[in-house]
């Protein structure tokens, strides 16, 4: 909960000079001095963010990761016998905040990603062995567990009240460029910022111009009140360093990934809109009538899914979640997705006859509908040596994707094979083989299947439609 922040005064002080050489005869009468008082307690005698400092500097650790890498060798060497592969071993260095007294420390995935060694370096100096609980690319977050036995660590307590405001006070607490803790201070400078206004779920960030460096990544963003409000994550820069703008995932979903490591789940479950939506600007804004361009436009519904059993229609602008103003579609995508499964969402929106309505969401994680049939292809074909899989709304939020985009059967990777020479990607979509529209993996493999020399490719890359003719 926000608190009463420190009231800091700030005193004037007012003097007035004459010139004792000056010639002039006229008497001017002297300027009022202010009255000086001694401070009446320590607030305004000495303000310091030492307090907060204090109750959540302990819950900051320090991490390191090692990781074996194998080098690649030049091919001429290898032509010679001499290029054997060699490993070598990368190291990073990275912050944590420990979250449950037993030893649940969250931390960024990429400080260990990969990593086969993982150490925990408590803020006394003792350090403990770590394993992953828990790992996810897409929001950048991983859970670790440490054993301490019996012992009971300092936490910080995740905030994710939402009620933190532009122009809060804030500390960042890390181990950057692995010196020992640090803690520097700034301001929110915005919330729901997204690298991709039409991004997904994991993508929308408190902003601060608290410095933050390399280490400083999966350390603490905390208030006035010492609560995690955010896991620090990235920073842009030319230099590298800190130029004062800093990026931290926000409390709520710090806490959605925490809960399901400690319940024992391995992967976190994000409940998805079924809808595609646009973030209103200007020009769209104009188009509706609408005052000032906020919100995300409802584009297109996936059917059955949570958008349209909740009364969403396409044309729709959602204007809010739960009561808080809906800046872009990311903003509304993290809202949906950062919720508890089951949980019932209030979403405010527009109609395009320009009434406004209150509806209903209910948070449910995407489907798996089609079945995912991921399948290995081979044989005299265009797609032998590639993996596709069928793509579900689960599918699409598993590889960070629009289902929407990439409906049907989708190269996921390409090995050796004749999909190599003809220049398939992964992410490719299969749209038609031989004149034969492809909507699931059986369909293509029932093409494939019947053989031919001569086969006509259609495929969709980057939303563009492509077609190649091939001889196998």
């Amino acid at each position: 909960m926000r608190a009463l922040r420190v009231l800091i005064p700030v005193l004037a002080l007012l003097g007035a000079c004459s010139d004792p050489l000056s010639k002039s005869s006229a008497q001017i009468p002297p300027l009022a001095q202010p009255t000086r008082a001694a401070p009446g307690d320590a607030a305004t005698m000495k303000v310091s963010f030492a307090p907060v400092v204090k109750k959540a500097a302990p819950a900051v650790v320090n991490i390191s990761a090692k990781r074996v890498v194998r080098a690649q060798v030049d091919p001429f060497w290898q032509f010679f016998g001499m290029g054997a592969p060699r490993e070598r071993v990368e190291g990073s260095l990275g912050s944590g905040v420990i979250v449950r007294a037993d030893g649940v420390i969250v931390t960024n995935n990429h400080v260990v990603e990969n990593g086969q060694e993982i150490t925990v370096g408590l803020n006394d100096r003792r350090e403990f062995p770590a394993k992953v609980l828990l790992a996810d690319p897409r929001t950048d977050l991983a859970v670790l567990k440490i054993d301490v036995g019996a012992e009971r660590l300092p936490t910080l307590a995740i905030d994710d009240s939402g009620e933190a405001q532009v122009g809060d006070l804030v500390l960042a607490i890390g181990d950057p460029f692995g010196v020992g803790q640090t803690v520097t201070n700034g301001i929110i400078s915005a919330l729901n910022r997204s690298t991709d206004p039409n991004g997904d779920a994991g993508n929308a960030y408190i902003q601060t111009d608290a410095a933050i460096n390399p280490g400083n990544s999966g350390g603490a963003l905390v208030d006035m009140d010492g609560d995690l409000i955010g896991v620090n994550s990235f920073i842009l820069s030319r230099s590298g360093s800190s130029a004062g703008v800093g990026f931290a995932i926000p409390a709520a979903m710090v806490r959605r990934i925490v809960e399901t490591a400690a319940g024992g789940g391995h992967a976190l479950v994000r409940p998805w809109l079924g809808a595609r939506t646009q973030t209103v600007t200007p020009d769209i804004a104009r188009s509706l009538g609408l005052a000032a361009p906020q919100g995300a436009l409802v584009a297109d519904i996936w059917p059955n899914g949570p958008a349209q059993r909740a009364g969403l229609r396409q044309g729709d602008v959602i204007l809010s979640v739960d009561g808080k103003p809906a800046v872009d579609a990311a903003a509304i995508s993290y809202a949906v997705g950062s919720a508890r499964p089951g949980q019932v969402l209030k979403l405010g929106v527009r109609r395009d006859n320009g009434a406004e309505q209150t509806l209903s969401l209910r948070a449910e994680p995407p489907p798996a509908t089609p079945a995912r049939d991921e399948r290995l292809l081979s044989g005299r074909n265009p797609f032998d040596g590639a993996t596709v899989v069928n793509v579900s709304p689960a599918v699409a939020d598993e590889l960070g994707i629009d289902a929407f985009a990439a409906r049907g059967v989708m190269v996921l990777k390409i090995g050796r094979g004749f999909a190599m020479n003809a220049g398939l990607r992964p992410g490719d979509v299969i749209k038609r083989v031989n004149g034969r529209d492809i909507g699931t993996v059986g369909e293509l493999a029932g093409v494939l299947g019947q053989g031919g020399g001569a086969w006509q490719v259609t495929i969709i890359r980057d939303g563009q439609e492509i077609t190649g003719n091939f001889r196998t």
